[in-house]
């Protein structure tokens, strides 16, 4: 193995510089709201998305946000039509995310769209947007890196750890994920 003699990385120095108008809405979002967000009961649903599309969400009709959902920026989100989102998700969305109609993404997954350039000296934070196709499933405790992309009708298994984009109307599982066998919907 190959390590320098003197250190490369200087992490004082990565600074992320926010626009005054992402700070001033993260401080809203994030010093007043998101508390009360956080703490609403199961049933208060549409409390949840009120507060959401208040904060610049793009929500459609019949979506479930359940308790405990973690949104880091609401304007950076956009859910169609009955989207559901389990107890638990997380959303890191420094970039978009975008979740299409009749998609469930279930307990606890983790939908992360930024991470740090590692080839920088000072690790800069980075961000790609995460794009969920129409008619899937991210099943429990499943992790979406920054970028990637998810088919319509992609079935993601529990835990497992996408870093690349998914086909259509495949079942896939794994760390890493990969495709396994076509999706069928019995008629």
């Amino acid at each position: 193995m190959n390590t320098p003699s003197s250190p490369q990385i200087d992490l004082t120095q990565s600074v992320s510089r926010w626009p005054l108008g992402v700070l001033c809405r993260r401080l809203l979002w994030q010093g007043l709201l998101k508390p009360l967000f956080l703490i609403l009961p199961g049933p208060a649903n549409g409390l949840r998305i009120h507060l959401l599309r208040m904060m610049g969400a793009n929500i459609g009709k019949r979506c479930l946000v359940s308790k405990g959902v973690d949104v880091l920026m609401p304007w950076n989100l956009e859910l169609a039509s009955c989207v559901a989102l389990g107890k638990g998700v997380r959303i890191y969305n420094y970039a978009k995310v975008r979740i299409g109609r009749m998609t469930l993404v279930s307990q606890g997954s983790h939908l992360c769209t930024g991470s740090h350039d590692h080839t920088h000296p000072h690790m800069p934070l980075i961000w790609k947007p995460i794009n969920i196709g129409e008619e899937c499933w991210i099943a429990a405790e499943a992790f979406l890196a920054p970028g990637v992309v998810v088919g319509n009708g992609c079935v993601v298994g529990a835990r497992s750890v996408v870093t690349k984009n998914l086909p259509e109307w495949t079942v896939c599982a794994g760390n890493p994920c990969v495709s396994l066998k076509p999706r069928i919907i019995r008629t």
